[in-house]
């Protein structure tokens, strides 16, 4: 008897002790985790600064090559009678060099004007502009050069482009040209030289009127 009551006594506890785990490990499962957050950086963009561009130089001469100083830089203007002739660049070639030959047979320059060989190709870049009241031109009708760069104490030689000699105001190669009251023209224009290039100015003459600049002095002015 006692031993029947030791054995329900027992069970009595064991159900006792699953029904209480199960209620616990219930309550266990009701029970919410709470995690804890970690804060969280807010990502603020950062401005690109893009660095400057530096800009390239223009070369508007290569007269230091020479060993020439320049007392005025290009361009360089000069105005006489409402006209003005504006020169902006100015680079002298070697005769039998790349870029001189290029140019010869591009345009049909003379490469010999005078009897002389010549020794460079003066290859200019210019901006002309009518500022008066009439028709301004070198044709046929009136040849004479309104122009002059002057080197070593002579007047360099224009060299004829023959490709483009009939075609009036060409902003490839100058030759024949009219510009009305109020026009502009930049182009370019070939000279030879026979021989080394020491000092250079330009100078203009029209409608009774002169200008000149120097952009190379002479040795010991």
């Amino acid at each position: 008897m006692k031993k029947r009551v030791v054995e329900a006594t027992l069970v009595a506890a064991m159900l006792f002790s699953v029904v209480l785990g199960q209620g616990v490990v219930a309550k266990a499962e009701t029970v919410t985790s709470v995690v804890t957050a970690k804060p969280t950086t807010s990502a603020i963009p950062t401005a690109t600064v893009k660095p400057i561009a530096t800009p390239v130089p223009i070369m508007r001469d290569n007269l230091s090559k020479f060993g020439l100083k320049k007392d005025l830089e290009l361009p360089v203007t000069i105005s006489a009678g409402g006209l003005s002739y504006t020169l902006e660049k100015l680079m002298v070639y070697d005769v039998k060099s790349k870029d001189a030959q290029e140019l010869i047979k591009k345009y049909g320059y003379r490469e010999q004007v005078f009897k002389q060989a010549t020794k460079y190709m003066v290859w200019t870049k210019i901006t002309i502009a009518n500022d008066s009241h009439k028709l301004v031109q070198q044709t046929s009708k009136s040849p004479t050069s309104k122009w002059i760069i002057n080197t070593n104490g002579s007047n360099l030689a224009g060299s004829m482009p023959k490709l483009k000699a009939d075609e009036i105001n060409s902003k490839e190669a100058l030759w024949n040209w009219k510009l009305q009251p109020g026009q502009k023209l930049s182009t370019y224009q070939m000279y030879v030289s026979t021989e080394d290039i020491t000092n250079l100015k330009i100078l203009i003459y029209y409608g009774g009127g002169f200008d000149e600049k120097i952009i190379v002095k002479r040795q010991g002015e």
